[in-house]
């Protein structure tokens, strides 16, 4: 096999979610061994951490009737029906438009939800309310979104079309997310340089994108069209692929294998071998945060969603956080939480490994106490009952501002 076959086969595999969970469960054996540099495994807190995420669910879910974790439980924070006020303007379109449209929304709002930082905030101008941090963020893209700002058609606002996101400025996104000296946003430049990337990559793609006013959204007639005739469902992995094949080139200074960007990707010391990258770790984080997004238009195109529990937990600082604030993962050395690091540190690579593997864990132990099967209670309604909740609240009342125990300089692009 010659080295570009062999790059060719790497690549395919480090993005599969199969990759993701062999080479975190990798690390994970290694720190069970106690063989990794920062962090290592009490399993004897797991029961803990499944009782306080069972009972976080119970405070939010009491009848146990969890949504998926996905960006659409954000727009609607505050108890406010915005997405009810999108379907009556959305009332006239086709099923299809429909879809699109929140395919498009769904899109943009996540690849802008990576973490806003403790200082940002945002006043919703039609409620007076004012949101930080994810919600924050989703509500702001909302609005934004509605008014058209990603949209190049003054006639039609409710798309985000590749001229629209080409020629997104600075200044616009910043006043969309309402950003001012006394009012920072992290990694506001990022953002923009993500979502001017997705307006090229959308056009360079026209098979997945469309050639006639190329959108994200037309990746529904995508997945539809792939699909064999008469069949009603779709695979969770199928969209996750579809979106790291079209979106894989928009993701600012990540490693590459034969001149391809790999994305969420990132290699740790103790995974060496004579291959190429066999030293790498995938987790696409935001790629499946963004296919959990965008399973529920698909839904409600009637088409079921097969194979949910292949995609992973999401190895974010929430997650993570519940990790280590239950007493799961142990620091070996406590200066770790007092710096803070770079996506790529081997100390944030390990974190996020063990992280995966011991949200698998959790789940199964939850399911086990909850006597439902994975079909039941599939992970992506664990994460949002659940253990990003759990997180959110442990840290609130472990540390002021509730920030998570080991902090992350984030450029707007990988959380």
């Amino acid at each position: 096999m010659s080295l570009k076959d062999i790059e060719f086969k790497t690549i395919a595999y480090l993005k599969t979610p199969i990759a993701i969970r062999h080479k975190c469960d990798r690390l994970f054996q290694l720190a069970c061994a106690d063989k990794l540099r920062y962090f290592r495994i009490d399993l004897s807190q797991l029961d803990k951490a499944a009782n306080y995420v069972i009972e976080t669910t119970r405070e939010n879910y009491p009848d146990l009737n969890v949504p998926f974790h996905s960006r659409w439980r954000h727009f609607e924070v505050g108890n406010v029906p915005r997405l009810a006020e999108l379907d009556e303007i959305l009332a006239e379109f086709s099923a299809l438009d429909r879809a699109k449209i929140k395919f498009d929304l769904a899109i943009v709002s996540v690849l802008l939800d990576a973490g806003a930082g403790a200082d940002w905030q945002y006043c919703e101008a039609e409620t007076g309310q004012i949101y930080r941090r994810s919600e924050g963020l989703a509500v702001a893209t909302f609005r934004m979104f509605c008014q058209g700002i990603f949209s190049s058609n003054a006639d039609f606002p409710w798309q985000a079309d590749a001229r629209g996101l080409s020629q997104l400025t600075l200044e616009k996104l910043g006043v969309g997310f309402q950003v001012n000296r006394d009012n920072p946003l992290v990694g506001l430049a990022g953002r923009l340089t993500l979502l001017q990337g997705l307006g090229r990559a959308i056009e360079q793609n026209p098979q997945l994108f469309g050639s006639e006013n190329p959108r994200p959204g037309n990746l529904v007639k995508y997945l539809l069209d792939t699909r064999s005739p008469g069949c009603k469902t779709v695979k969770a992995a199928e969209v996750l692929s579809a979106i790291l094949t079209g979106f894989g080139q928009i993701w600012p200074g990540r490693y590459a294998i034969g001149g391809v960007n790999l994305g969420d990707v990132w290699p740790h010391p103790a995974l060496t071998g004579e291959n190429p990258g066999d030293e790498l770790v995938p987790f696409h984080k935001l790629s499946q945060w963004l296919t959990y997004s965008l399973l529920e238009p698909l839904q409600e195109l009637g088409l079921e969603v097969a194979g949910l529990d292949e995609l992973t937990g999401l190895p974010e600082y929430r997650n993570g956080g519940l990790c280590v604030d239950v007493g799961l993962l142990r620091a070996k050395d406590l200066a770790i939480f007092e710096g803070s690091y770079l996506p790529g540190a081997e100390v944030i690579v390990e974190w996020r490994s063990l992280t995966v593997i011991l949200l698998d864990r959790i789940a199964a132990v939850i399911r086990e106490k909850l006597q439902l099967t994975a079909d039941e209670l599939p992970l992506v309604k664990i994460l949002q009952g659940g253990t990003w909740t759990a997180g959110r609240k442990i840290a609130a009342e472990l540390r002021k501002g509730g920030v998570p125990p080991i902090q992350i300089e984030s450029d707007g692009t990988v959380f």
